[in-house]
């Protein structure tokens, strides 16, 4: 068995490079060190040679632990972390033009408070590990690894004093990564130790129970928002204060989420003037990182609830306060002079008006309208909502693709980026095949190894179609002009002349022909047909961006309410989602309705709840409420191509999280709507317990209000 004093020399998990100051202090180390943050924080490990006997063992561990106030509201004063150390590591500050000016002189000003509860990816399997050390080769394996692989290995050597030539991490087929796998927790770097101690493999299995106690959490937030407008719904400047709670620790995201929750805020709209101040605090909770679309589910939230509360405020439609306040597609690329993850904020290109009707038009928004009007006028319960959102995708700085054509005629894809259940083979395949004038079918897409390629930064913020393809495009046209250049020699006709069909090289329909797979036989390095040409039908490709590109889209909900109970059912759900271009439109439909199903997890049903002594009260799927096929309802999807990107010859914006971003705003813009309250819904999940308390309240104030008034 070790406890902390037993790795007492093992450097805590890093975080990733950021311009972020002072969080180092807070990272967590592989087991608790003197002090324990929280329910669920490894503090000792038991080794034995079935999980049985180890479950046993670790049973007869006690620990001696003195109790002390725990610190669990991060919108409260922050307490200590540390001697010396306060529980806020950070404030991070962002924003343009001069908000103070504009408050003095506006007529009108709007301030809510909104509130995201706590909750976050629950995969179908739970993390494992399985490290070996390999003596003979002097490798340390770990098998196991998602995400961002080539990152991990880099900082376990670094962790270990190993070269990264002495670490091969090694991918699995995982049920969903969702933002939590992938990254590097206590659990990777004991295993690691262990091997390397013991000189034996180590095997490690989460249960759901530790899953929902140690994997990472997200979402938690509270947000202090004012709006300045005219009389006609114009922003003239918002003005946002965000307490984000991280837990007890810095994880690998460092501040990420915070950092984006105000960089990414402001949406589609137009805002003049810009403050805002994101308080990262550490309370005493599992850390926080990343969850599918991190900071905007909360931004989007937090933005489309001030659009309806300023409609409310000046009586005017929502759906034109939103035009009023629009981006126009001619201002595109639109510099926000704001950042998020360390990269200027540009957006890139975008139709938002366009996608609004286009949007209306599929839902059938208006007769929608008229027969919700109609089930209410009968005593139904029932409403809509409407949400709209941009993402962020295409995440640089680089990425590595190497390409060969097989003698056989097949093509080998090989790429550092990594495979989460989000059909990343499949898109490669199709990009390449596309290119190179091959079936898609006789393309293999390699990765999840470390070792098949010097450089890979893995599969995170919806980046592989964009950049993992594009540098396979590159890839595919440098190997499509080494085969028509020898092909040109070997048929006697002028490269012009040629194009490759179904792996065949021809000269027209009646022309002589040659397949890719024999050109790749003359290009081997023994022939004597290559010439001087460098051997194998191969090239590698990178590609390079600086700026991240942003998709965009429109959530719309039909709820209808049971009012005895707080029960809300989502009756029906459309998207509408421009992706700029789409590879796999099958694809990207399934990422939309899967993304939605955790949207609504979130927005209705999910929470990690913790009693007034941090005890955690949601440690078992009894306890926290998941989004089964029957809460699901029918989807309709519409995927548009209307604004291509200009970053990336192909168009391409990334469509993993689209699903999620608007979901917790269009439900709550629907409850609103079904019980006629406008800006009811002020956090989220709308759960009934919840739904309940919200309207003894609204109705308390409101009538408070009127009484006054009188």
């Amino acid at each position: 068995m070790w406890t902390g004093q037993d790795l007492v020399e093992l450097p805590p998990i890093p975080f990733r490079a950021t311009a972020i100051k002072g969080l180092t202090p807070y990272c967590q180390p592989a087991l608790a060190q003197k002090t324990v943050r929280y329910v669920g924080e490894p503090i000792a490990v038991v080794f034995a040679e079935s999980p049985y006997t180890a479950e046993d063992a670790a049973d007869l561990v006690l620990a001696e632990i003195d109790e002390h106030e725990p610190y669990l509201d991060a919108p409260n004063e922050p307490a200590l972390f540390g001697p010396g150390l306060s529980c806020e590591p950070t404030i991070i500050e962002k924003g343009y033009g001069n908000v103070d000016e504009v408050f003095a002189a506006a007529d009108v000003f709007i301030e809510l408070e909104l509130n995201t509860g706590r909750h976050s990816a629950v995969p179908m399997e739970t993390r494992g590990l399985l490290a070996r050390y390999d003596s003979a080769r002097e490798v340390l394996e770990l098998h196991g690894a998602a995400k961002r692989p080539h990152w991990n290995r880099d900082q376990l050597a670094d962790l270990f004093k190993l070269s990264p030539g002495s670490i091969e991490l090694y991918e699995n087929s995982i049920g969903g990564g969702f933002g939590v796998r992938g990254e590097l927790y206590p659990e990777d770097l004991i295993l690691c130790q262990a091997a390397l101690t013991l000189k034996r493999p180590v095997k490690w299995i989460e249960d759901r129970r530790e899953h929902l106690m140690a994997t990472n959490h997200s979402r938690e937030q509270t947000h202090r928002i004012r709006a300045a407008v005219d009389e006609m719904g114009r922003i003239l400047a918002l003005d946002e204060t965000l307490f984000h709670d991280q837990g007890a620790y810095v994880r690998t995201h460092g501040a990420r989420v915070a950092d984006m929750t105000i960089g990414l805020l402001l949406g589609p709209y137009r805002v003049p003037a810009y403050r805002a101040r994101a308080h990262y605090r550490l309370t005493n909770k599992t850390p926080a990182a990343t969850y599918r679309a991190p900071g905007r589910f909360e931004g989007t939230f937090v933005r489309e609830r001030m659009i309806e509360a300023i409609a409310e405020r000046l009586s005017l439609d929502p759906m034109e306060v939103r035009r009023a306040n629009l981006i126009g597609s001619a201002e595109m690329p639109f510099e926000r002079g704001l950042s998020a993850l360390e990269t200027e904020v540009v957006l890139d290109s975008g139709d938002y008006a366009g996608l609004i009707e286009k949007a209306l038009d599929f839902a059938g928004w208006a007769e929608l309208r008229k027969q919700v009007d109609e089930r209410r006028a009968r005593g139904e319960c029932v409403g809509l909502g409407f949400g709209l959102f941009v993402e962020k995708s295409g995440l640089g700085p680089s990425e590595l693709v190497e390409m060969r054509v097989e003698m056989d005629g097949r093509v080998t894809v090989v790429t550092g980026a990594s495979s989460l259940g989000q059909g990343m083979e499949t898109a490669i395949a199709q990009i390449c095949a596309e290119t190179l004038g091959v079936d898609y079918r006789s393309v293999r897409v390699l990765h999840g190894d470390t070792n098949r390629i010097a450089y890979g930064f893995g599969a995170h913020a919806s980046r592989v179609t964009v950049m993992t393809g594009e540098a396979t495009r590159r890839a595919s046209v440098a190997v499509r002009d080494k085969a028509l250049d020898l092909a040109a020699e070997l048929l006697q006709r002028e490269v012009s002349e040629l194009e490759i069909v179904d792996g065949t090289v021809r000269a027209g329909e009646d022309g002589p022909s040659i397949t890719i797979g024999e050109i790749a036989r003359h290009l081997h390095p023994a022939s004597a047909s290559r010439g001087d040409r460098e051997p194998g039908l191969s090239s590698s490709a990178w590609f390079h961006s600086k700026h991240m590109n942003y998709p965009y889209g429109a959530h719309i909900a039909q709820v209808l309410i049971d009012k005895a109970t707080g029960h809300v059912k989502v009756e029906r759900y459309a998207i509408a989602y421009d992706v700029g271009r789409a590879v796999n439109p099958a694809m990207i439909e399934g990422q939309i309705v899967g993304g939605l199903a955790q949207g609504l997890g979130g927005a209705l049903y999910e929470e990690f709840l913790y009693d007034e002594g941090g005890q955690p009260l949601s440690v078992t799927l009894a306890d926290y409420k998941m989004v089964s096929a029957t809460e699901m309802p029918p989807v309709d999807v519409l995927i548009l191509e209307d604004a291509p990107s200009p970053l990336n010859p192909l168009g391409l914006k990334g469509a993993g999280e689209g699903g999620v971003n608007a979901a917790g705003a269009a439900i709550a813009s629907a409850v609103d709507d079904a019980l006629q309250r406008p800006g009811l819904v002020d956090r989220l999940p709308v759960t009934p317990q919840y739904l309940r308390r919200r309207l003894q309240a609204y109705d308390e104030a409101r009538s408070g209000s009127t009484e006054a008034s009188a």
